[in-house]
């Protein structure tokens, strides 16, 4: 849909400047209406200058940036019986032609709370919500935390928004993501959380490799069946490795059109390898190189997007950008990608690492802790960026159903204590049984951020000014930031 800002002011003031200036800085490519709500007034505009004149006299708003990607999206917020509504997301299985949003606003018409809260616990799917009551916010986000949503408070206001960059402009320094599985009351005294749903400690069962393939096999196609039921056709983010190729291979299994888009500094060995994949799954790639320049021209706008100067999180968001770009050009507005995998089945190195050096106990502890933090560290910062393009990110692994399986597996179905394991070997297997090409199945994991050379090439530019490449990366996101309040 595009962007989702909620606002409670502190003093009883109305909030419609605020409000305004928080959807000021989320200007999405494409936006085709903003809108404001208070609990009973709604007011949209197809600019944001034009909203600047409509005052609410409401101390509690709710608003957004609309974009439509499907021909049935409907331009919000929306009405309910005693309440307005901004929905951000899809609910799968998808229901043909009738817009997610009126779905969710039906079920959350009546009953106020509890609605909320059996929405939360019972739905699958990708979303945000933030509900204007009387003198109140009601917002929720679902247990894996595909979208993005945000909040904090000051002496002046409690907040909510897609980005970080909304809170910051209103003096919101402290901005955190909101918790998956949670949903919240706001008013004036502040945030009062609770968990509804989440992804509990793992508990392993006694699982063969046989049966774990099988199980993920049928699990992998009834999500990517869910999540492409609604299009004739649509992007992956394809690299050729293990979880784009799978991807791509049951995207075109279920009937519709699929894209594989290449993106990659020029001359890099990996382009040739997906090609040949693209080749062998019969898939038309689109493959696109890129200068040095042309990450240099990009770097203020991907940190504005990812609203961090992590190095990890720059070497990655940078092709993610060129991705969601040429999904864009091309026309193409829903795009998949293989974002969880790796915290799911184990495709982290350090995960072997750690194996051989302190034992397989210390290896769950910390992929439990990477999957219910991988919102934070790949899901937020890659929907974000898609966003900007007017591409909806859809994640056929981070599903909850997925999510859960997978944490419940034995450690030895994801990787062995030996330097030389392949890791995700479940999913490799899985690909196996559907008969995949060698090419993908005993194909190493490789890093985004290297085998495109956007790494390295970061690197090349921070030694040029003579600075670390962390220094390199705070420097030009203060300059990319410059006069913003979180400074």
């Amino acid at each position: 849909m595009g962007t989702v800002i909620a606002v409670v002011n502190k003093r009883g003031a109305d909030a419609t400047e605020t409000a305004i200036a928080m959807l000021g800085r989320l200007k999405p490519a494409g936006s085709e209406s903003y809108g404001i709500a208070s609990p009973t007034v709604i007011k949209t505009e197809r600019s944001l200058d034009a909203l600047q004149s409509r005052e609410t006299d409401s101390p509690v708003l709710i608003g957004c940036a609309f974009s439509k990607i499907l021909p049935h999206d409907r331009a919000q917020p929306l009405k309910l019986k005693d309440a307005t509504l901004v929905f951000d997301g899809r609910i799968y299985p998808t229901t043909s032609g009738i817009p997610d949003a009126e779905i969710v606003a039906e079920k959350l018409r009546q009953n106020g709370k509890r609605a909320v809260k059996e929405f939360v616990k019972q739905t699958d799917g990708d979303f945000v919500f933030v509900m204007a009551e009387t003198e109140r916010l009601v917002t929720g986000r679902d247990v894996v935390g595909a979208r993005p949503l945000h909040y904090g408070e000051n002496r002046d206001f409690a907040a909510l928004a897609s980005e970080r960059k909304a809170l910051w402009e209103i003096g919101i320094e402290n901005a955190d993501s909101f918790r998956p599985g949670c949903i919240a009351v706001v008013d004036r005294s502040g945030f009062k959380f609770a968990v509804v749903r989440e992804l509990g400690r793992p508990e392993p069962k006694r699982l063969s490799m046989r049966d774990a393939s099988e199980k993920l096999q049928a699990l992998l196609q009834q999500s990517i069946r869910e999540r492409t039921s609604d299009l004739k056709e649509c992007a992956v983010a394809f690299s050729g490795g293990l979880d784009s190729s799978l991807i791509a291979f049951l995207a075109k299994n279920v009937g519709i059109n699929v894209h594989p888009v290449h993106v990659s500094l020029k001359n890099q060995p990996e382009t040739e390898h997906a090609k040949k994949v693209a080749e062998k799954l019969q898939l038309p790639i689109h493959s696109y190189s890129f200068s040095e320049t042309d990450v240099q021209r990009i770097l203020p706008n991907v940190l504005r997007l990812i609203e961090t100067p992590d190095p990890v999180q720059t070497s990655i968001g940078i092709p993610v950008y060129w991705a969601a770009e040429k999904a864009a050009e091309m026309n193409i507005h829903v795009m998949l990608a293989g974002q969880g995998a790796d915290e799911l089945f184990g495709g982290y190195r350090r995960y072997v690492d750690d194996y051989l050096r302190y034992g397989g106990k210390r290896v769950q502890e910390s992929m439990f802790n990477d999957i219910v933090q991988m919102h934070k560290t790949n899901l937020e910062r890659d929907s974000k960026i898609c966003n900007f393009h007017n591409v909806e990110l859809r994640l056929p692994f981070a599903t909850y159903k997925i999510a859960k399986f997978a944490m419940d597996l034995p450690l030895t179905l994801k990787v062995k204590p030996a330097s030389d394991t392949l890791r995700k070997l479940v999913l490799r297997r899985a690909a196996r049984n559907m008969r995949l090409t060698q090419l993908i199945v005993k194909r190493p994991k490789k890093a985004i951020q290297y085998t495109t050379g956007v790494n390295k090439t970061l690197k090349q530019f921070a030694r040029k000014e003579k600075l670390s490449l962390n220094e390199y990366l705070q420097e030009a996101f203060r300059a990319a930031f410059k006069g913003m309040t979180h400074e």
